[in-house]
């Protein structure tokens, strides 16, 4: 252990070499304090030179390696294990390139993500992954999770919007696929084997993202619906009349907006009444003068005669649209506040999500005399956050049913084709669900993988598939 620290602090220089518990201890807790971990040291690389010499010289010593970013994981992806190395890429923070022709930006993986976005519209451009932690979460964090967000109904996941990457492998050699093309048919797209695999096969040390023209015309609004069926139906007619301009649409219950109501005073509800269900979404369009409110109104008015829709907010202003965004990114904090839950993020075809929300709610109630249902998410795209807790405020008590919730939820999940990880990934929460829902047949490429690149076993251990 000695001996490699004095290798390490050789590499990036002792000050970037974090021993004592003091030290390290902002890097061993995930964001929702489930998990504690710990390290032999927190190494903080400043280039990818650095990182792959960091890389190497843990292969040597047999070491494992946990990368991490922004910290903001929400599944232990990024915690430790007590012989384990931390490699923090925070210091690798330079945005490389912004080519505006091309439409693309090249950053390294520890440039958080609000500082692509502030980069892409300097150059009048878009970065279009939006996330309620895009303040502190890292673009190497968003790679490994592919992450998704608010507007991957119209410009899709992280995976979709990576067209290279750069990464060290295992071995400590550096694969330089830093291609800024759209088109490259010239054998296996590798970049695709690092995108969502959690720093298990390799550690992401900068990318090509795409940008998109920046919408000249942008309207947001905020609904009141009945009933998930009504709020599948809107988005049909939504995408029907106005096509890809719907850019976000999101499905939000009553109880996660009670918990901003109780816990966080300071952010104003759009509607003074309460409704079972409500609606924000995001028209845009590249023509500034595009009748984004008249196409929006159209729709909106014989649903609102038959109370399909019984209420609507529809921003005037900017800030009137930052304000009711600030709700919906406002719902993690509140029930963070309110306390432990057990988390779901999952993905199935929209057309299930009403059947699913009903269905899943009768199941929960009859297994659980004392059951909170927190539902919302990113109904345009098929995810769901789907979180349970107790109604008496024990919500650590609660925990103890995980399994038997995990297994209903996850269960019904399953049978209608769906997923029981859409954007967070699988960390060390879901090893288990993995290996229960996943094909036999994929477990065992994706173990394969796992063999061919890192033999060692010493990429991210102990996530994704058993320690």
């Amino acid at each position: 252990m000695v001996r490699l620290i004095e290798a390490l602090s050789a590499i990036v220089g002792a000050e970037h070499v974090l021993k004592t518990a003091a030290d390290m201890a902002p890097y061993l807790d995930d964001w929702r304090r489930r998990y504690h971990g710990s390290a032999q040291c927190v190494v903080r690389p400043g280039s990818t030179h650095e990182t792959a010499a960091v890389v190497a010289a843990c292969a040597a010593a047999g070491v494992g390696i946990v990368p991490q970013g922004g910290n903001t994981g929400l599944v232990g992806g990024g915690i430790p294990r007590e012989n384990d190395v931390l490699i923090s890429l925070a210091r690798l923070n330079r945005i490389r390139a912004v080519d505006a022709d091309n439409n693309t930006i090249t950053v390294e993986a520890g440039v958080i993500l609000q500082q692509v976005q502030e980069a892409a519209e300097k150059a009048n451009r878009l970065f279009p992954l939006s996330l309620a932690s895009e303040g502190s979460a890292s673009i190497g964090g968003n790679i490994s999770t592919n992450a998704g967000g608010v507007q991957v109904l119209r410009y899709g996941n992280m995976r979709d919007l990576v067209l290279g990457l750069e990464v060290v492998l295992p071995d400590g050699r550096v694969w330089n696929g830093l291609r800024a093309l759209r088109k490259d048919n010239t054998g296996y797209d590798l970049k695709h084997l690092f995108i969502g695999a959690e720093g298990t096969l390799g550690l992401v040390t900068a990318a090509v993202l795409k940008l998109f023209p920046r919408p000249k015309a942008q309207l947001t609004a905020w609904l009141a619906v009945p009933s998930p069926t009504a709020a599948v139906a809107l988005l049909g007619r939504l995408r029907e009349s106005c096509g890809e301009r719907v850019t976000a649409f999101e499905l939000i219950g009553a109880t996660p907006l009670d918990m901003i109501r109780r816990h966080l005073p300071q952010v104003a509800l759009p509607l003074a009444d309460a409704h079972p269900w409500q609606v924000l979404l995001e028209l845009g369009d590249s023509w500034a003068q595009a009748p984004l409110a008249e196409m929006l109104e159209e729709v909106l008015a014989p649903l609102l005669e038959r109370g399909e829709v019984m209420d609507a907010v529809l921003a005037s202003s900017e800030a009137q649209a930052r304000a009711l965004w600030r709700v919906r990114e406002s719902i993690p904090e509140a029930q963070k506040i309110e306390g432990y839950s057990i988390k779901h993020d999952i993905a199935m075809p929209i057309s299930a999500i009403p059947a699913f929300i009903e269905q899943a709610e009768a199941a929960l109630t009859q297994a659980f005399a004392d059951v909170r249902i927190t539902c919302f998410g990113h109904v345009g795209d098929g995810n769901l956050h789907y979180n349970i807790s107790s109604h008496n405020g024990d919500s650590s008590a609660f925990l103890r049913n995980t399994e038997a919730v995990n297994r209903i939820v996850h269960d019904l999940v399953h049978g209608v084709g769906g997923s029981i990880s859409a954007e967070h990934g699988i960390g060390q929460l879901k090893i288990s669900e993995l290996r229960h829902y996943k094909n036999a047949l994929e477990l065992d490429m994706m173990r394969a993988l796992k063999r061919a690149i890192d033999p060692a076993a010493i990429m991210n251990p102990g996530k994704l598939f058993d320690a």
